[in-house]
């Protein structure tokens, strides 16, 4: 419906802003961000105060037809907590279904959830990729979290008359990615040498802007309701021909050397790194046909455009 007011959590984050500013560039709905600090979205739309903790007030959401919650504690490398699981528990599942009870009974038509492709699991079997209709099989706190978030406002929605879309992507990228992307990008651009030359597996990832497309196909697709969609951007890839295509975007020469992925999963065991070398050899591939099909959805980037943005930006910081 056009005008439609649309409130995205997670605003000041990397996928929640990106939402916001699409929605505000297509001026077909009305995008309110619910952000727990100061944002550069001030000005351009209305702006709420949100939280995942329990202490926090909710906005209110009278007025709301959707909720695009993006709003998570995200997944870290170097976890600082004592019982991380809890953590995780506290904010992504307790705060999402707060939030989704209090959408119920505001009101809110529809919930759209964005997961993780981690409720499938970490590594997806060789040549069999994830589908939405696999068992759930996390394996980190972050994973577990989702699974359980997705589980608890499942059935919120079965109990009301509020309508639940959930997608789980992989691994986002695009400008202003951070983390281990970025830190990818860095390593070529110092022309580095990376002991990554010779690695074989298949992964999926999607652009910030496919992700973004396809969350705002859902605000008010009629096929989208009640359904848990995979995303990707339809080409999967090596973490080698990741660098390869990273490092022609960014003009430079990657310096990759072919050491065997059991080596190097061999030096990450006995350096305590195990989670790190089977993101970078194992596989973890996506078959999003169901996306296609119901949604007549498919990415509208390609993933050379996307990473030559990403680059782009990156020089230009």
């Amino acid at each position: 419906m056009k005008g439609a007011r649309v409130l995205v959590t997670g605003a000041t984050g990397f996928v929640g802003e990106a939402v916001v500013f699409r929605l505000l560039l297509d001026k077909i709905y009305t995008p309110v961000a619910a952000a727990r600090s100061e944002t550069r979205l001030s000005g351009l739309c209305d702006v709420v105060p949100f939280d995942l903790d329990e202490r926090v007030l909710l906005p209110p959401l009278n007025n709301i037809q959707t909720v695009i919650h993006c709003a998570a504690r995200v997944h870290v490398m170097n976890e600082c907590e004592a019982d991380p699981l809890a953590m995780f528990r506290q904010m992504n599942v307790q705060g999402t279904a707060r939030l989704a009870r209090h959408a119920a009974a505001s009101g809110v038509k529809r919930f759209i959830f964005v997961s993780s492709i981690k409720v499938n699991g970490e590594e997806s079997p060789a040549g069999r990729p994830f589908t939405a209709a696999d068992i759930p099989a996390p394996v980190d706190p972050y994973g577990i979290s989702k699974c359980e978030a997705e589980e608890v406002v499942r059935q919120i929605a079965l109990e009301t008359a509020m309508e639940l879309v959930i997608i789980r992507p992989p691994l986002v990228y695009g400008p202003g990615v951070k983390a281990n992307f970025l830190n990818m990008m860095r390593w070529l651009q110092k022309g580095l040498p990376l002991p990554l030359g010779a690695l074989g597996n298949r992964r999926s990832l999607v652009a910030i802007s496919n992700l973004v497309d396809l969350l705002v196909t859902c605000i008010d697709h009629p096929q989208a309701a009640n359904q848990t969609f995979l995303v990707s951007d339809g080409e999967d890839l090596s973490t080698t021909q990741l660098l390869q295509r990273m490092s022609s975007a960014l003009t430079v020469r990657a310096r990759l050397l072919p050491v065997p992925p059991f080596v190097l999963r061999l030096g990450a065991a006995l350096l305590g790194r195990r989670a790190l070398a089977q993101r970078l050899c194992g596989s973890l591939q996506v078959d999003m046909e169901k996306t296609r099909t119901i949604l007549e959805w498919t990415p509208p980037i390609s993933v050379s455009q996307a990473l030559q943005a990403t680059a782009n930006h990156l020089r230009e910081r």
